[in-house]
Parts: C-alpha cells; structure tokens; sequence
C-alpha cells in the first residue's frame, strides 16, 4: 500500500490504496455506530413491515372475506418482491453504484408502506406488499455493502451483525405501537394504523441517509474514480486524501456484467464460500420464520392466550432476549467470529426446538412457564448466531467488486427458506401439532452440517486484499504491454 505522508494525509495511487485506507482504518468516519444505524435503516423497516402485517393476518382474512389461499398471497407477496428485489438490487449495487441505489430504494419504502395501509381490498394489498418487498430487496445488498465499505477491516464482522440488534429493536417496536394502538383504535383497524405509521420511521431514514451518508469509496475507486474516492474520504474520514500524479485510474471491478457476476459466485475461490453462507441464510431463515415470525401464533394458538397477552409476551422475548442475544452476537464477534457464533447458535436453537417438540401441547402452568422460557431461548440463541451470521457471511464473504451481487444472491436464497417455512409449518403444525418444532429442528441441523463441513469464516480473511493479490498482475501486465 502507497505511504501516508502524514497522519492527517494519506498519498492515493491506485484502488487498492483507497480500500486500503479505510480497512486499516486510517480514514476515522465520525459518528461510526450513526452511520450503522442509519445505514441499516432499511433492516429496521423489513423486520418492522414482516412484524406488523403478520400480527394482523387472521384481522385481514376476516375484513376482506378472504379465504385461506388468497390470505396465503397476502402472507408471501411481500416475500416474493423482497426475492426478486434482492438479485435486481444486488445487480444495481455493483453496477450504478451503492448510494443512487440506497436513496432509491427508501422511496419505494415509503410510498409502499402507506399503501398497504390505506389498501382498500385483498388484491391491492397484494400488489402493494409485493412493491414494498421489492424496495425492502434492493435495500438489503447495499446497506449491508455500503456499512461493510465504512467499517475497519477488524470492525466488519461486528459490524455487519449490527443488522440483527436493529431487527429486534425494530421488532420489539412494532410490539409497543400494537400495544398503544390496542387501546387506542378499533381491533379491526389495528393492522391498518400500525402498518401505515411505517411509513414515519421510512421517510426519516430516508432524510437521514440523504443528509450523512454518501457513496462506498472503495466501489468508486473500483469503478477507477479515484478523485471521486478521494473526496469522500476527505469529507468524511476526516483525514485528508489526495490522489497522486501518477496514479493509476485503472478500473479493477470485474463483473461489470451481471451474469459474469453471478457465475463468479458459483467458482474458485467463492463457491464454497457460497455455499456455505446461501445454506447458512436459508436455514436460518426457515427457523426464524417457522418460530420467530410466526410467535404470536404460537403464543396464541398452541399456548391459548388472548391477544393483549399475546402482544406483551412477543415484546418482552424480543426485547429481552431478540436484542440481548444480537447484541452479545455482535460483543463476541471480535473473540469468536463468524463461524464459531453461528455454529453455537445452531446448536443453542436445534437443542430449543427439540425440547419444544418433545413438551408438545404445555399443559399447566409448569409446562407452560418452561415452554415460554424455550421459546425466548431459541430467539437469542438465533439472534446472537443463525440470524446475524447469515447476512454477515453473505456480505463478508466477497470483495467490494463482487459484494453487492453476492449479498443479493444469499438473500434472494434467504427469502426462500422463509417462503418454505411460511408454507410447510401452518401445514405441518396443522397435522402434527406441537410436535412441529421436530420438523423445524431440520433447518439448525442442515446448517450445522454445512458449517462444518467447509468451515470458512470471512472474518478471518481480507477477501479485498485477496482479490487485488489475483487482479493487479494482470493489471500490471497490461500496462506494460
């Protein structure tokens, strides 16, 4: 790497220079852990629409006068948007840049977002939610991309992982809107009105990411703009970069065309990688949504318990334990990494599901009390592993050339392990019961095999530097040419 001339000058020759700077991080952002939150805002809308919208199900079945079917289309359109969403904005991460994307994106959040509020029947919402789950799709690749992008090298695996605190934060605040507004607004119009607040926390997002955040430099100095790198680190790494006289402006992002990018991800050195996050995020998913998205359910149907009760168990076990577990997540990172969280957590959420399965049906408060204690287990155990674990390895895993399209491609496998849960548990747990979580401990089992049988853990690597150490030979070999 090009020496610093100072400690508040850095010399750019060349894009690695600049990935350089802000992995070592020589180039301070201020306000890091704002800049994570607000560049992960888009996470807190996801995990705040998911959580709203499946409270209100059987509410809008009966408002609409909709069957089973027609309820199930509401349930997964917004999924099937945030799948196709996720390969688009992957695509546009790499290719236009992650900023123009960022602010795109958070538009659509929040005109979609009142939409389905204000939707005056079961197919408008239908295609509202499904708009949404495309903005809340290209949303995921490129906050991810652009918190890795500003973060040390040393610093991306926590993070990164940050993401899953602002989930539960999100969630457990979903929870506390469904309360007030329960004693506030008629029981049929409670979906209505806390689905459409969503659109409040969208547009601050979007103003805040407007006002702090700009382009990833290091995608800029991949594209060869160097003096546009430059001055982002200049203005907010507050040290000063300047771009050499005979600095090299040679673009080094390679997958300028999208199918290139995709079939890099399927080869040497990323397709185990590959394999082991897409099984990682998939798996999670199908535990989180057969347990996590689904725990009013539970806690109503399979527990018996009415709806004011219903709501304050789901916002004590996702504050209590949603955000503790994530947080803790994201303090071990540094000690553990990725692979050791999420290998642990599976192991934490196999053992909750199998004790689930074998309680079955709690009867009396003994059973009830232990199965409640389970279930709020399981939710740690996955927020402080599983959960954070799969958007960490999907984003960390890749180079900045290739991170929006990776990050895309996991998350587009991640929607469908939820589409499959979303699915096969109402139908599995209408056949068997309780005894479902048996069927659920399947997801936890399948990714601990995956885990150890590649064991890579991107926390481990610079896969920047390892990619510069493949492409600049060829580089250089041109130029001499």
């Amino acid at each position: 790497m090009s020496a610093a001339a100072s400690p508040e000058r850095v010399v750019i020759r060349n894009a690695r220079d600049v990935t350089d700077i802000v992995n070592a991080g020589m180039a301070g952002f201020r306000h890091p852990r704002a800049l994570i939150v607000i560049a992960l805002g888009g996470m807190f809308i996801d995990a705040y629409n998911f959580t709203s919208i499946g409270f209100g199900l059987d509410t809008i079945k009966a408002q609409f006068g909709i069957g089973t079917v027609l309820t199930g289309f509401v349930s997964a359109s917004i999924m099937v948007g945030a799948l196709i969403g996720a390969l688009v904005g992957g695509v546009l991460t790499d290719r236009i840049g992650r900023y123009p994307v960022f602010m795109g994106d958070m538009l659509i959040l929040v005109i979609m977002t009142l939409a389905c509020g204000l939707a005056p029947n079961a197919w408008l919402l239908i295609v509202f939610r499904f708009l949404l789950g495309l903005g809340i799709g290209i949303d995921v690749p490129v906050s991810m991309a652009l918190v890795a992008e500003y973060s040390h090298q040393k610093r991306k695996g926590g993070s990164v992982s940050s993401w899953q605190v602002v989930w539960y934060l999100a969630t457990s605040l979903t929870y506390v809107i469904l309360l007030i507004f329960f004693f506030l607004v008629p029981a049929g119009e409670l979906w209505r009105w806390v689905v459409a607040l969503g659109a409040l926390p969208s547009l601050i997002v979007m103003l805040l990411r407007r006002r702090f955040l700009d382009e990833s430099p290091s995608w800029a100095a991949g594209q060869g703009q160097l003096d546009r790198a430059a001055k982002i680190i200049t203005e907010r790494g507050g040290v000063e970069a300047v771009v050499a006289p005979d600095a090299d402006y040679t673009a080094t992002a390679t997958n300028h065309l999208s199918v290139r990018g995709f079939k890099r991800l399927l080869h040497k050195p990323y397709s185990l990688r590959t394999i082991q996050a897409s099984v990682l995020a998939a798996c999670q998913s199908m535990e989180y949504y057969a347990v996590g998205f689904t725990l009013p359910i539970i806690i109503a149907g399979f527990f018996q318990q009415n709806v004011l009760t219903t709501i304050l168990i789901s916002l004590v076990v996702n504050a209590a334990f949603g955000i503790s577990g994530a947080y803790i997540g994201v303090r071990l990172m540094p000690r553990l990494g990725s692979w050791k969280l999420a290998t642990t957590g599976f192991i934490g959420t196999l053992v909750c599901m199998v004790v689930l399965g074998v309680i079955g049906t709690p009867h009396g408060m003994g059973l009830l009390v232990l199965a409640s204690v389970v279930v709020a287990l399981f939710i740690m155990f996955h927020a402080y592993g599983p959960g954070a674990q799969g958007g960490t390895q999907l984003t960390l895993s890749y180079p900045t050339s290739l991170r929006g399209i990776g990050s895309g491609f996991g998350n587009a496998v991640d929607r469908i392990g939820s589409m499959i849960s979303l699915f096969l548990f109402p139908v599995l747990s209408g056949a068997f019961g309780n005894h479902v979580f048996f069927f659920v401990a399947i997801a936890p089992a399948l990714g601990l095999i995956a885990l150890f049988a590649i064991r890579w853990d991107p926390t481990a690597h610079d896969v920047d530097a390892e990619e510069f150490a493949a492409v600049e030979p060829a580089h250089d070999a041109r130029r001499a040419a």
